[in-house]
């Protein structure tokens, strides 16, 4: 099985100790690609049962740098699961009404309900990463939100929301050389912008700041995962074999029928 890299809680985290080209026992795409082939099938079964008891929901929250493949990780990995039981939001900037009350409510409206997969491309982690680095608030203000969003996702948890936390772990060689593709291929020049190289000038800070909220929100009930994304087929196939065995850990089961079938199988006769 392709494992992210986990860590037990309170314990210090260092991306800058993390291979991002590497793939475990997994060596060449082909091989990702055929056992991430088999594990989507089971996310498919696994998701109509999680809709159909719709007694739980699974949160997935994916963080990373700008083309550490947060999009490509959507379009591949939940391309084939039921659209009417999954969810998809995207944190842009505030607007004027999500500014009027905390930054924690447009988030908790956005939590998916129960049955439904939830995934966040970014997330109420941006109060800690952008804030931070772009100097948005006082450190006073934002150094209390560690703290909210430990509550705020045990209380998710509290509720039934099973949370998967990803942190797509690209390397500065290959962001490199993400970026300069959106530039030079026509298909995807609408995805560059002057922000991707804003983060590039400010690594090391956004570094900084990553190591501390991975490591100050990475509890017990909501753990990060830190994935290497240098090769996409690998971050697929991790990303795909984690949702797969967290759901397999919620059990979800079909409803037992409320009406007596073995009448009306006798009216079909």
């Amino acid at each position: 099985m392709a494992k992210p890299k986990t860590f037990a809680p309170g314990k210090r985290i260092d991306l800058d100790t993390i291979d991002t080209a590497d793939t475990g026992r997994v060596r060449d795409k082909e091989s990702a690609e055929n056992q991430e082939a088999r594990r989507l099938g089971r996310l498919f079964d696994l998701q109509a049962r999680l809709s159909a008891e719709s007694k739980q929901a699974l949160l997935i929250v994916l963080q990373g740098l700008d083309a550490s493949g947060k999009d490509g990780t959507i379009r591949h990995v939940f391309a084939g699961v039921n659209p009417q039981a999954c969810e998809v939001h995207s944190f842009k900037v505030p607007t004027h009404l999500e500014m009027a009350h905390d930054y924690l409510w447009r988030v908790h409206a956005a939590c998916p309900p129960r049955g439904v997969i939830g995934i966040f491309n970014r997330s109420h982690y941006e109060d800690v990463l952008a804030v931070r680095v772009e100097k948005l608030l006082p450190e006073n203000e934002w150094r209390k939100r560690y703290d909210h969003i430990n509550q705020f996702e045990r209380m998710l948890v509290d509720s039934g929301t099973r949370i998967l936390k990803f942190y797509l772990h690209v390397g500065k060689k290959e962001q490199r050389a993400r970026i300069s593709e959106r530039l030079k291929d026509p298909d995807r020049n609408w995805k560059f912008s002057e922000s991707d190289l804003d983060t590039r000038l400010k690594w090391k800070e956004y570094r900084a700041a990553y190591n501390d909220a991975l490591t100050l929100c990475n509890t017990k009930w909501a753990p990060w995962h830190v994935v290497p994304a240098d090769h996409k087929w690998f971050r697929n196939l991790v990303i795909a074999e984690t949702v797969v065995s967290e759901l397999e850990d919620m059990d979800p089961r079909y409803p037992k029928p409320k009406l007596e079938l073995d009448k009306y199988r006798a009216l079909l006769k």
